[in-house]
C-alpha cells in the first residue's frame, strides 16, 4: 500500500473520459502516492475516503457529512476555479485546506467574454441568419440603429482575474470601464483603467454588464428584477461566471419586456437547460455551453495543477491556491513561497 493515498469520485469531470491519473501523477513522482477511484455515492465514497491522505473533488458534491467523516485529510484540491462543489465552511471547521485553479483558464474565459460581447453588440448571430436567409439588403440597414462601441462603458459585477484580463482587452476599443467588487482595494480597480463604482452605478450606467460573481452563496441571486430594471433599454447583459449568480427568471423578463437589449450567456441557472426554458427560442440572447475556459490546454493544464497542489501538501507545505487560507496556519503545513503569493496568512 502506497504512503499516500488520494481519493477521488470514479470517472472523469469536465470534457475527458478516462485516461486515468497520468497528468496529475506528475508531480507526485517519487513521493509514494496513489490515486484510488472510490463510489460516487455518499455512503459509498465516505466508507473509500474516510482514511485518506486527500481528497481529489471531481463528479461529486463534498458535502459537510462527507467532511466531517473525513479522518487524516489534510487537504481537499479541485480542477476547477469555482468551489461550490465543495463544503468550504465545512473544511475550514475542520482545519482542512481546499485548493483550487483560479489562474489557469484566465485567457480563455477573457477572450470568451470579448467574444460575446462583441457578437451580441453587432449582432452576429442576426447577420448570420439574414445572409444564410438571402436577406443580404437588410444587414446593414439592421446595424445603423447601433452607436459606436468607442466611448461607451462596460461595468464589471466582481472585479477578479478574468475581470481584469477582459478589462485589458477592453481598453483598446475605447470603452470607458466601471466595477464593483466590495471585496476589491478602489486603487486596484484603479491601477487596471477601471473607475470603482456602486452596484446600482454599474447597472444604471454601463452599456455592457459583465457579470463575474463567484458561485457562492451570498452570490446567488445576486441580480434580481430591481436590478434589471435600472439597465438601458439598449443595454447588453454578459455572464460567463455562474448562472445561479443571476435571478434567470428576472432576465428572461427583461429581454422579453424590451428592459435591456440583449443577453450574451455561457452559464445558465439549469445547466444544461431545459427544453422549454424561454431563452432558448430569444432572437435577442447568444448562448454558449459553459465553455468559455474550454481549449486545447484545458485539460492537461488543470489536471498538472491538482498534482501539484495535491504534492505540495502532502510533502508539508502550503498550497498555491488556498480558498480559505486561514486554516493554513493552524496546520503543520510550511510556508515555502521565496515571496508573496498575495494569498494566505501573512502574505
Amino acid at each position: 500500500m502506497a504512503k499516500y493515498r488520494i481519493v477521488t469520485p470514479a470517472g472523469a469531470s469536465f470534457t475527458t473520459a478516462g485516461g486515468g491519473y497520468a497528468l496529475e501523477s506528475e508531480a507526485l513522482a517519487g513521493m509514494d502516492a496513489e490515486i484510488v477511484e472510490a463510489p460516487t455515492d455518499t455512503a459509498g465514497f465516505i466508507a473509500a475516503a474516510r482514511t485518506a491522505d486527500a481528497i481529489y473533488g471531481k463528479g461529486i458534491a463534498i458535502t459537510k457529512e462527507i467532511i466531517d467523516a473525513l479522518e487524516n485529510c489534510k487537504v481537499i484540491s479541485l480542477g476547477s476555479v469555482g468551489v461550490d462543489s465543495v463544503d468550504v465552511k465545512a473544511a475550514t471547521a475542520r482545519g482542512i485546506p481546499v485548493t483550487n485553479v483560479p489562474d489557469t483558464f484566465i485567457e480563455e474565459v477573457a477572450d470568451h467574454a470579448m467574444m460575446l460581447l462583441l457578437a451580441g453588440f453587432r449582432r452576429l448571430l442576426e447577420q448570420d441568419r439574414m445572409v444564410r436567409e438571402g436577406r443580404w439588403k437588410e444587414g446593414r440597414p439592421a446595424l445603423l440603429k447601433i452607436p459606436r462601441l468607442m466611448g461607451m462603458t462596460l461595468g464589471f459585477i466582481s472585479f477578479g482575474r478574468v475581470a481584469r484580463a477582459v478589462a485589458k482587452r477592453a481598453a483598446p476599443f475605447g470603452l470607458r470601464m466601471i466595477a464593483y467588487d466590495p471585496f476589491v482595494e478602489e486603487m486596484t480597480i484603479s491601477d487596471h483603467g477601471v473607475l470603482p463604482a456602486t452596484l446600482n452605478e454599474v447597472m444604471s450606467q454601463s452599456d455592457f454588464v459583465s457579470m463575474h460573481a463567484p458561485a457562492r452563496p451570498e452570490c446567488t441571486h445576486m441580480l434580481r428584477e430591481e436590478h434589471f430594471r435600472l439597465m438601458k433599454p439598449s443595454s447588453i447583459f454578459v455572464n460567463v461566471g455562474r448562472g445561479p449568480t443571476v435571478h434567470e427568471e428576472s432576465l428572461i423578463k427583461a429581454l422579453q419586456e424590451g428592459w435591456i437589449a440583449h443577453a450574451a450567456l455561457d452559464v445558465l441557472e439549469v445547466e444544461p437547460p431545459s427544453h422549454n426554458n424561454p431563452l432558448l427560442r430569444m432572437d435577442n440572447v447568444t448562448l454558449t455551453a459553459h465553455v468559455a475556459s474550454a481549449s486545447a490546454r484545458f485539460d492537461e493544464a488543470r489536471k498538472r495543477r491538482v498534482g501539484h497542489e495535491l504534492a505540495l501538501v502532502l510533502s508539508g507545505k502550503w498550497p498555491m491556491s488556498c480558498v480559505n487560507p486561514a486554516v493554513l496556519q493552524d496546520t503543520a503545513l510550511r510556508r515555502w513561497q521565496p515571496i508573496g503569493m498575495g494569498r494566505g496568512p501573512n502574505s
